[in-house]
């Protein structure tokens, strides 16, 4: 790995981790239940209605997080990045922020679908 212009050197494995870990937070607020539990209830105290609504919710943010796996696995993918530090870590970044704006769009639908 090149180093960058300026002297600094951060491992990419930092932002690769942190996507990593971001997309897993995703898998198990929207796939994994923890959403539906935090705004909806558990168990006897489900609303149903608002567990509906987070399903909806859950398909709005489907397309953001394909954004940012498509940009993190590009970033791996295309050698013309990957050999360039620089243009490396800004596609991890963007992507790490696609994927918290994946959250937000999780966050905010479990919010309005709240009765």
């Amino acid at each position: 790995m090149p180093g960058r212009p300026n002297g600094w050197w951060i491992s990419p494995a930092i932002p690769t981790i942190a996507n990593g870990a971001l997309a897993l937070l995703w898998v198990f607020s929207a796939l994994g239940g923890w959403g539906d539990a935090a705004f909806c209830g558990d168990d006897d105290a489900h609303d149903p209605s608002c567990g509906t609504a987070f399903e909806d919710a859950v398909l709005f943010s489907i397309p953001v997080t394909l954004l940012a796996t498509a940009l993190a696995v590009a970033a791996w993918a295309m050698p013309a990045v990957r050999h360039n530090a620089g243009r490396l870590d800004a596609l991890l970044t963007v992507a790490a922020i696609v994927w918290v704006l994946a959250e937000g769009v999780l966050f905010v639908g479990g919010y309005l679908a709240q009765p």
